[in-house]
Formats: structure tokens, C-alpha cells, sequence
């Protein structure tokens, strides 16, 4: 399998520069220091364009990264930052004439429709609200060719979803893994992963334990995000290992089984 990999947002649920901030990061003028709300892209060779989450950020994300099309949606959870941008794919209906699918555990649909109710349910006017088709995730399935891997990852107390794609995966909002998970993960080539801080959080990895998750897994590519204010770019890029970098919003990458 191969595949297109784009980073639309690399930060946390704040998004950085956060809202009243006067740090370096966020006064910062780099732009990989400007990140908006967690997702990426995965673009298959075989043509099909799946996202992960709709963040609050959606829409400015397709208008700077050029999005025209959105074949389906994994979600890994239902906070706000990984939800919200739902009703920005009522642009994508209208484009292509019908409902997107959308996959999920059972929690995060239920949420889902519980949060955007109007759109749900008998008398649901047809156009103006967003039309999805939800189905709840068991296990592996196909999409556009591909194999997708739902990987059970712990949010703190709470169980959500990662995924992956061929040697591609995708760990966000994480801050354990089940050991079953880690036979999921085995061979993974390319890798994303939650490293929030230098400091310890209760519901995301600080940089050292991503770092240990790399090591651990062995990937030829790690790439860190979900990341807040605490870590500039520059900065923390210079000191990772070989093979790590600081993902930022607008990164493409090219990931292959080959």
C-alpha cells in the first residue's frame, strides 16, 4: 500500500498560539509554531481520500491544504476537538452529491449523534445539515483498497481509537497502550504519535514517553504531534533522535509498504 499522509492540525485542544498567550511559541513567527486542532488526511493510492477527525479547524484547513473531497471519516474519539468541525462537510455533500460514511466505536457515534441531533432522526430537513452514515468499528476493514486497523489506545481513563493504514499508524490523544494493541502495532514503518509536553499529563504523553513508544515499536519515521505551546519547533527538533521529527500542519509525507 501506498499512500499520502497530510498533517491539517498538529496542536492541542487550545490550538496554538493559544488565546491570550504572550510565550515565545506562541508570538513565535515560525510558522510550523502555528497549529490548529489535531487531523490529518490520508490520501490512497488507489485514489480514495480518508480523514481522521473533524476538528474545529476544518474548514480553514480544506481552504489551506486545497481539500475537495472527503471519501470517509474515522474518528478516534468524540472530544470537542476531534468532533466539531462536522458540519464544515456539508460543503463536501453538495460536491459530490451524497452522504460521506463515517466510522467509529460505539461511544464516539452515540456522541455523535447526540451532539448533532438536527441532523439525525425522522423530519430531517435535506438539505443544511451535514449527511453522514455511521458505522460502528469491530475490528479491521477495508476502505479503497486498504486495510484500516482500529488500535484500542487509552485517553487517560477513557478508551478510544487509533488506526492503521498499511505500515502507517495513528496515535492520537494517548497516553497508554494496551499490551493487546502493541501485537496491532507490530511492523509499523511510519508512525504518528501524541507527545504533548515535556511534562507528565494524565491524558496525553510527554515527549520522553513518546519517545519510549518509538523506541519500543521501532519505526524508520516517527512523527510527534498533538503538541502545545511547551515545545517550539526549532528548538525541540534539534535535540530529537534520528528518525523523530515534530510534525507541523501542512506536512505531507509519503508512506509505503515497499
Amino acid at each position: 500500500m501506498a499512500a499520502r499522509v497530510t498533517f491539517l492540525g498538529t496542536g492541542t485542544s487550545h490550538g496554538v498560539p493559544a488565546i491570550g498567550c504572550r510565550c515565545a511559541t506562541c508570538l513565535s513567527d515560525d510558522p510550523r509554531d502555528r497549529r490548529w486542532r489535531p487531523s490529518i488526511l490520508i490520501e490512497l493510492g488507489g485514489g480514495a481520500t480518508l480523514l481522521v477527525d473533524t476538528s474545529p479547524d476544518l474548514r480553514a484547513q480544506a481552504l489551506a491544504f486545497a481539500l475537495s473531497r472527503i471519501d470517509a471519516i474515522l474518528f478516534t474519539h468524540a472530544h470537542a476537538d476531534h468532533l466539531l468541525g462536522l458540519d464544515d462537510i456539508r460543503r463536501f455533500n453538495e460536491m459530490q452529491g451524497g452522504p460521506i460514511s463515517c466510522y467509529g466505536d460505539r461511544a464516539t457515534l452515540a456522541e455523535l449523534r447526540r451532539t448533532f441531533a438536527y441532523a439525525f432522526g425522522p423530519g430531517v430537513p435535506g438539505g443544511g445539515v451535514p449527511r453522514v452514515t455511521l458505522f460502528a468499528l469491530g475490528g479491521p476493514f477495508s476502505l479503497g483498497g486498504a486495510e484500516i486497523v482500529p488500535v484500542p489506545v487509552m485517553h487517560g481513563t477513557q478508551p478510544i481509537l487509533g488506526f492503521r493504514v498499511g505500515s502507517f499508524a495513528y496515535l492520537t490523544d494517548c497516553s497508554a497502550i494496551p499490551e493487546s494493541s502493541w501485537r496491532l502495532l507490530a511492523g509499523t514503518r511510519y508512525l504518528a504519535l501524541d507527545a504533548l509536553r515535556e511534562r507528565p499529563h494524565p491524558t496525553h504523553f510527554s515527549l520522553s514517553e513518546a519517545l519510549a513508544v518509538a523506541g519500543r515499536l521501532g519505526p524508520e519515521r516517527t512523527w510527534l504531534t498533538h503538541i502545545c505551546h511547551d515545545l517550539p519547533h526549532a528548538a525541540v527538533s534539534a535535540r530529537l533522535p534520528a528518525g523523530v521529527m515534530l510534525a507541523y500542519d501542512g506536512l505531507r509525507v509519503e508512506v509505503s509498504d515497499q
